[in-house]
């Protein structure tokens, strides 16, 4: 359903540190960064990229919306955040865990990045 997923960045620099160590801690490579200075993450059949607005106007987080990130496992969610937290990102919403969701049990991990773009780590039990 999907072909990609973009999120704005105010400091390509700052987020560069944080989605590099994010998908590094989950088995990703570093990004790399093109010739208009988008940052391109290449992960499990996906692709991510963060971006200045093209626009010129300053880059802000939608509000209700939230990235998710497939996980292998828990611990590969716990990775995830914690190499977020300590690469500019702040723990949102309930600490990592597990959520029942009704008919389906999932461990998730929020995290906001250096923009306050909201990110999911999940991982379906």
């Amino acid at each position: 359903m999907y072909s990609h997923n973009m999120v704005g960045s105010n400091d390509l620099e700052a987020s560069k540190k944080f989605y590099d160590a994010t998908f590094q801690a989950i088995g990703g490579k570093p990004g790399i960064q093109d010739d208009k200075g988008r940052l391109i993450y290449v992960h499990n059949g996906g692709l991510f990229l963060v971006t200045a607005p093209i626009d010129g106007a300053p880059a802000t987080a939608g509000n209700g919306c939230t990235i998710g990130f497939a996980m292998d496992n828990p611990e590969q969610a716990d990775a995830w955040h914690a190499a977020g937290v300590a690469n500019g990102g702040t723990a949102i919403e309930d600490p990592p865990g597990v959520r029942d969701g009704g008919a389906m049990k999932m461990y998730l991990a929020y995290l906001r990045d250096p923009s306050g773009n909201k990110l999911c780590a999940l991982h379906r039990l």
